[in-house]
């Protein structure tokens, strides 16, 4: 059961899965955004140009107040992802810290390409002055 619940958080948190569903998040929020222009603007608009409606201004206040709430809704869905996201790869990061690399301790001769102390000033094998 350990090794299910561990391939399934590698799973899940592969980026382009985690890609794949705030996509599909922010899609569903977006398309509340244009349903409410719709709804709330290009139809009232239609009607009001094809004489079906008289609108007062209230119902274009609440139009508009409709619009601005799915306006809203979507900024914040958006936030939250934003912040969720930010967690995920936080967690995911911390665990992949990597040593920095050790300081090199040898250098190769220019000359005999043989290995030799970083301090060295002339080489052990062909005595080059380096």
């Amino acid at each position: 059961m350990k090794k299910f619940l561990a391939e399934f958080k590698a799973f899940a948190l592969r980026g382009n899965v985690i890609d794949m569903a705030v996509g599909i998040i922010i899609g569903g929020a977006f398309s509340g955004i244009v349903t409410a222009l719709i709804d709330n603007f290009i139809n009232p608009l239609i009607q009001f140009i094809t004489r079906q409606a008289d609108f007062t201004g209230a119902d274009i206040a609440t139009f508009a107040t409709n619009f601005l709430s799915a306006v809203i809704n979507f900024v914040i869905m958006a936030f939250i992802l934003f912040c969720l996201i930010r967690f995920i790869n936080k967690l995911v990061s911390g665990k992949k810290k990597e040593e920095a690399p050790a300081e090199p301790t040898t250098k190769v001769c220019p000359y005999c390409k043989s290995e030799i102390a970083i301090e060295a000033t002339r080489c052990a094998h062909c005595t080059s002055e380096l």
